[in-house]
């Protein structure tokens, strides 16, 4: 039987990890949301993707970009690279598993969009190829990560924001994802709904 004490140690655990992200990532979670407005403010549009839990997340993010997080505002461009299963698949067809983000970014995204990347380890090779064709384009990326970063961290230039949760199991990093998420169509909704 499942005990009550590891329900607990989860909730604890998840806990823990916000509160350790929250000594860091306010001040770069500031700069995404800002960097966001700036790019909406202006007509360009944000991309996300990510793998597993995590393209759940880039679906959640562009969602709540199109319609509206909780007041009503105007529907914002917001695109998830993760839910056409033909264009998925024939580019992991035709090319490779690795380009199913990056060939999208190729044809849909333009300077000065933003690319919402989301990798918990940061080591995933289709969000780096992502992340280097999106700044081929001189678009801007907002890296949602955790442990140390992986290979996504060696990628970041200065305009670029890499919010590194500061955990090490997957589930309390994507559990800070999404609020990260929340807090940026929070900030937009506010600036929106006005």
């Amino acid at each position: 039987m499942y005990k009550q004490d590891r329900i607990r140690q989860l909730f604890n655990d998840s806990i823990d990890t916000k509160l350790a992200a929250l000594d860091v990532l306010p001040p770069e979670i500031v700069r995404a949301c800002e960097c966001m407005l700036a790019a909406l403010s202006k007509g360009h549009k944000v991309l996300a993707c990510g793998n597993g839990g995590s393209a759940a997340d880039a679906q959640h993010f562009a969602a709540e970009l199109l319609n509206r997080f909780e007041r009503e505002r105007q529907s914002l461009p917001g695109l998830a690279l993760t839910t056409d299963s033909s264009t998925l698949t024939s580019i992991a067809n035709d090319y490779h598993y690795d380009e199913i983000f990056s060939r999208q970014i190729k044809g849909l995204g333009q300077k000065n969009d933003i690319l919402l990347a989301i990798s918990t380890s940061g080591n995933s090779k289709n969000i780096l190829n992502a992340i280097t064709t999106a700044q081929r384009k001189e678009m801007i990326v907002i890296a949602l990560t955790g442990k140390e970063g992986g290979e996504v961290a060696n990628l970041m230039r200065p305009e670029d924001i890499e919010l590194r949760v500061p955990g090490k199991s997957t589930a309390r990093i994507q559990e800070v994802h999404l609020l990260i998420i929340h807090c940026l169509c929070d900030f937009i909704d506010t600036e929106f709904g006005k």
